[in-house]
């Protein structure tokens, strides 16, 4: 709850929210967050629930010349919920809508934190892990969440519901848990592996990666492979639930997860007696049978199901990967942006400088080297013990710490790649580098190794466990409170008089059947505070909108006024708004800005040796278009103007001019 309040008053002083206007308010929702809470406005406006969602899954009142089902596409469910929930409770006589919004999204972020509060307790034994986790968390919190820029995100709704199923599935996984408490933990993780497939569509990928790590916990028999089949289960239930509620989503059903769980499911079929001589070539057969099978009913599953396949996204992984090259303005467009770039050394500083990537090193080194020898002893027909105690010194042999340890590995993986997935990766950082210095079986596993003779190796294990964390958290307190209080105590200004007025202007001079075209950003931030409609979303998950964002950017390109006046037309546009900050765009790395990546695509600019210059005998539009002269007043009139934009009429009867 205190993380909760402290995300809301850092809000109000970031934005001094509570003075703003409501248009004002809007206007800082930036990009696909303005699309999303643009749709939890209308469905308050909308006369009853039923007639809201009918809008919202026949949407064609936000994109020109086309017909959406938002909610599916867009993953509104989020929205429907909160909307109901503002209605239902009442709480439209005590609290603005936007209020109400954003405190949702607050106070899943404190369920956030608890959740790896739980988790870090449950896996170390004692609060002071849990505390720590938090304070990490929230320290390094530019790195584990993306909620102060961008409130609506979908992650933002949805990785704390996977938080939930993270601490279920530990829990769940422990070897001495009660009946009652696996049964809790059961009916946790089933509620929020479905609540969290609802909530964003990328889940199922997330989800993926967790059934890999337990696909290879069981493979080690490091657990009993009833409770990793029983978690399959539930990831087959809510697929298939989710698939029928979510408008028959084919993505479902072509997933890598539900082929995965099925050839698991099968593969447990040829599963023989454990200890045998054949049970161990049984395993490795089994191994490569899951691999097989997983991609074979992956690749029927796409040829029988149709679906709608993300070819952009293939072909950004070919480029990232060095596997092709591309001239194409939206495939260089994604490679320039920050959250797809590889991790800045600026990122690791910042881990180092809090010492959570010190000390996640450490526990994870010392957690897969026991997890190795675990395995080991296993493949030499060694038995586990069933309790293990302390003294063992064998944090190894814990199947839900093997379970992290894997899980990880592979978010890590992905983040070293893409800067975007260390919000996935770091908040385990926290947590596992928690965990492992409060606890005392790791400190005990360490001696081990070392063969610590001077001092009773369980008394300083027990030691170290309490004495490390509290050294940390007292560093933590005393570098970095101060600078948390001081951002409370800072009011700070989000200030943008031009677009307050071009939202204005819009509202009281545009028809209301107008149409507009921009850059994606832009018409999202129209779409929210005006409602008018647009050509273009700054969604990225679509083939026909990035089309469209493709064309539209086009009036930032060195094309004719007769061809971007074609482009216009043919999506019914009557205003275009030209920004004067891309027009002119100095800022970013040569080569990224928009106006070289449009050259770069229709050839205007030779970006390899061996490519043919196009000659462009006409001047970049958005500079030309300002000039008034002939032909571009023939095709557009400008009715508006301030210092970050300029608004063109599209003339509907075109008069040549000398």
């Amino acid at each position: 709850m205190m993380y909760a309040l402290y995300l809301s008053a850092y809000h109000e002083r970031k934005f001094w929210f509570s003075n703003r206007q409501e248009l004002e308010r809007e206007i800082t929702f930036q990009g696909d967050s303005a699309i999303y809470y643009s749709y939890y406005k209308d469905m308050l406006k909308a006369p009853s629930f039923e007639r809201g969602v009918y809008e919202l899954t026949h949407n064609n009142k936000t994109v020109s010349l086309k017909t959406i089902n938002a909610v599916q596409q867009m993953s509104l469910y989020p929205e429907l919920i909160a909307s109901v929930l503002y209605q239902a409770t009442g709480s439209n006589e005590i609290i603005e809508p936007v209020y109400f919004y954003i405190g949702i999204v607050f106070g899943l972020q404190g369920i956030y934190v608890t959740a790896l509060f739980v988790t870090s307790w449950l896996m170390s034994g004692t609060w002071l892990a849990g505390m720590l986790t938090v304070a990490w968390f929230i320290i390094n919190r530019v790195d584990t969440t993306r909620i102060e820029y961008s409130i609506p995100l979908r992650e933002n709704w949805a990785l704390p519901y996977f938080a939930c199923q993270v601490a279920a599935l530990t829990g769940y996984l422990k070897s001495n848990l009660n009946t009652y408490g696996e049964r809790f933990c059961y009916l946790l993780m089933s509620a929020s592996t479905y609540t969290f497939m609802m909530m964003w569509e990328y889940s199922h990928y997330l989800l993926f990666l967790q059934a890999i790590s337990l696909f290879l916990l069981d493979s080690f028999s490091l657990e009993q492979s009833d409770k990793v089949h029983e978690v399959y289960k539930i990831y087959i239930f809510s697929l298939f639930l989710g698939y029928l509620l979510q408008f028959e989503n084919s993505a479902l059903l072509v997933s890598p997860l539900l082929s995965l769980v099925v050839a698991l499911m099968l593969a447990k079929c040829l599963q023989v007696k454990k200890g045998t001589f054949i049970a161990k070539i049984m395993k490795v057969i089994n191994f490569y049978l899951v691999c097989t099978l997983t991609v074979t009913l992956n690749i029927i599953m796409k040829m029988f199901v149709p679906h709608k396949e993300h070819g952009h996204m293939l072909k950004f992984l070919e480029v990232k990967f060095g596997l092709n090259m591309t001239k194409n303005f939206t495939m260089n467009w994604l490679l320039c942006q920050e959250s797809l770039q590889a991790p800045s050394r600026a990122f690791f500083l910042r881990l180092t400088q809090s010492s959570v990537l010190p000390f996640y090193t450490l526990v994870l080194i010392i957690c897969f080297f026991s997890m190795l020898q675990v395995i080991f002893r296993r493949i030499n027909g060694k038995s586990l013990k069933e309790t293990v105690t302390l003294e063992d010194g064998r944090i190894g042999e814990r199947p839900e710490i093997i379970y992290h340890v894997i899980h990880t590995i592979l978010l890590g993986s992905l983040a070293m790649v893409i800067e975007g997935l260390k919000y996935l990766w770091t908040p385990y950082v926290c947590m596992l580098a928690a965990f492992g210095v409060c606890s005392p079986e790791l400190w005990m596993t360490l001696f081990k190794w070392l063969r610590l003779r001077t001092v009773h190796p369980v008394l300083l294990a027990l030691i170290l466990s309490m004495a490390v964390p509290t050294i940390i958290g007292l560093s933590l307190w005393k570098e970095f409170f101060p600078r948390l209080m001081t951002e409370l105590t800072e009011l700070q200004e989000f200030y943008d008089p031009d677009t307050v007025e071009l939202m204005t202007w819009i509202k009281r001079q545009a028809p209301v059947a107008a149409v507009f075209a921009g850059s994606p950003q832009l018409m999202g931030a129209i779409k929210l505070c005006t409602g008018w409609m647009v050509t273009s979303l700054p969604l990225y998950n679509d083939d026909d909108l990035l089309k469209r964002n493709e064309n539209i950017y086009q009036i930032y390109s060195k094309r004719s006024a007769e061809d971007i006046y074609k482009i216009l037309t043919s999506y019914k546009t009557n205003y275009l708004i030209v920004e004067d900050a891309i027009c002119n765009e100095v800022g970013t790395t040569r080569g990224c800005r928009v106006k070289d990546l449009l050259d770069i695509a229709n050839g205007h600019v030779v970006c390899e040796e061996g490519d043919k210059l196009t000659y462009s005998k006409y001047g970049r539009f958005c500079h030309e278009v300002k000039i008034n002269y002939s032909p571009y007043v023939n095709y557009f009139t400008r009715v508006y103007w301030n210092r970050s934009y300029f608004v063109y009429k599209i003339n509907t009867v075109i008069s040549f001019q000398s």
